[in-house]
């Protein structure tokens, strides 16, 4: 691990490969689990505000999900999470022609109807995210449905932290990535 700002941040990031696969693993990570997406507490307001825009684009399961459970849950332990059918499905969760699973929320965002791609935490995955009182941990999430997306991204070499930098930036900000940048220039010399 090393530290950057109030971050500290796991070198599998670095020295792991990770390309999404989707016609290989047909988006399992928005299908299987036994927990939602988290939301971060700053996400609920957005979440809720944007919900009848992003309504049109999810299945009738979903919207009943959503509408019995909200737009998000809190867990009994606290963390804020995404809605799930049957405690399986993402509330948010579409399927294309092919079966892959996508999402509602993003799809709106595609098609120009909100300016919010999805949760922070579904923008990063793998990367996982922990907050503490006085830092936050970046750690890569293995998760055996993702192995496909590991052998793609080592086939082509794409390191985790080049495959969410969208999301990492959106999350810390360009400096912050700039500097994790040199630290992974400085690690894949060694």
């Amino acid at each position: 691990m090393f530290q950057l700002g109030k971050t500290l941040v796991s070198e599998e990031i670095i020295k792991n490969d990770f390309l999404c696969n989707l016609s290989a693993c047909k988006g399992a990570c928005c299908i299987d689990g036994e927990a939602g997406a988290p939301v971060e507490p700053e996400e609920r307001a957005i979440m809720e505000e944007i919900y009848p825009k992003v309504k049109p684009y999810l299945r009738k399961e979903g919207i009943e999900a959503i509408e019995k459970q909200g737009v998000y849950i809190t867990r009994e332990n606290g963390e804020i999470e995404t809605p799930l059918i049957d405690n399986a499905d993402c509330a948010y969760v579409t399927f294309d022609e092919k079966g892959t699973a996508l999402c509602g929320i993003e799809e709106a965002y595609n098609q120009g109807d909100i300016s919010w791609k999805k949760p922070v935490s579904c923008h990063l995955y793998p990367v996982r995210i922990q907050e503490y009182s006085s830092f936050s941990a970046v750690n890569y999430h293995r998760w055996e449905i993702c192995d496909d997306a590991c052998s793609l991204g080592a086939e082509l070499q794409v390191p985790i932290y080049k495959f969410v930098k969208e999301a990492l930036i959106r999350k810390y900000g360009e400096d912050w990535y700039k500097e994790l940048e040199v630290v992974a220039k400085g690690i894949t010399q060694k």
